[in-house]
């Protein structure tokens, strides 16, 4: 994975490349709308508890960047009150756990912020697997994921770089794995991406902003009634 190419353009005519693409899309629209089905009381019941918590609209809407360079509108569930600059990577933020909720803490140690970011796989702005999709502002990474073929690929909900450093690699390391996936991408790597990624979020694993253990529902709710 050190050495990465540029993408194989090669691949996008050969049929057995073409026909794990079919699949990946009609797995990406058949599962994201089940699990959209199936969790849906989860939905409902993190949106009262963000509204709540933050006292602003449950689903935060930010522009991220695509496939082929082309933005489009991420949808997530809010986890920083609404004084929180809109478009920057949390990362870059000074005192970013200032802006952090209580709430939004939990969901964000457990991922599932993330979950709304099912419509749009649904919606093919985003697959299963795939390089995050990272706000517009993060320069550095988006030239050399242009610079490596990295970005011809849909963004993922998680990813190579997800599953191997996440919040701990440099722009470079991100980078350089984004590339390695859009070259390899294969049924048995999705499925390994996947899997890896239930085992990280279980653990919360290289999860860096917002990270504070003694956050719990319990404790939010405590305070609460003191307040």
């Amino acid at each position: 994975m050190q050495k990465v190419l540029s993408m194989n353009t090669y691949r996008a005519s050969t049929l057995g490349y073409r026909a794990f693409i079919v699949f990946k899309r009609f797995f990406d629209i058949a599962f994201s709308l089940s699990a959209t089905v199936v969790l849906m009381p989860l939905f409902l019941i993190v949106s009262i508890l963000v509204a709540f918590d933050t006292k602003s609209f449950p689903i935060f809407v930010q522009y991220r960047m695509g496939r082929n360079n082309k933005p489009f509108k991420i949808y997530k569930f809010r986890t920083m009150n609404a004084s929180a600059p809109s478009d920057v990577a949390t990362r870059k933020l000074k005192n970013s756990d200032k802006y952090i909720s209580r709430i939004g803490r939990i969901l964000r140690r457990l991922s599932i912020d993330e979950l709304p970011q099912l419509v749009n796989i649904f919606l093919g702005q985003m697959s299963f697997v795939g390089p995050r999709p990272v706000v517009l502002t993060e320069t550095d990474l988006l030239q050399l994921r242009t610079r490596n073929g990295a970005c011809s690929v849909r963004p993922g909900l998680t990813g190579v770089a997800q599953t191997s450093g996440r919040d701990k690699l440099t722009a470079v390391e991100k980078a350089k794995m984004d590339a390695f996936y859009a070259n390899n991408m294969s049924l048995s790597l999705d499925f390994r991406v996947m899997m890896l990624s239930i085992g990280y979020v279980l653990r919360s694993r290289d999860i860096l902003d917002g990270r504070n253990d003694s956050v719990t529902l319990k404790s939010i709710f405590k305070k609460e009634r003191s307040a």
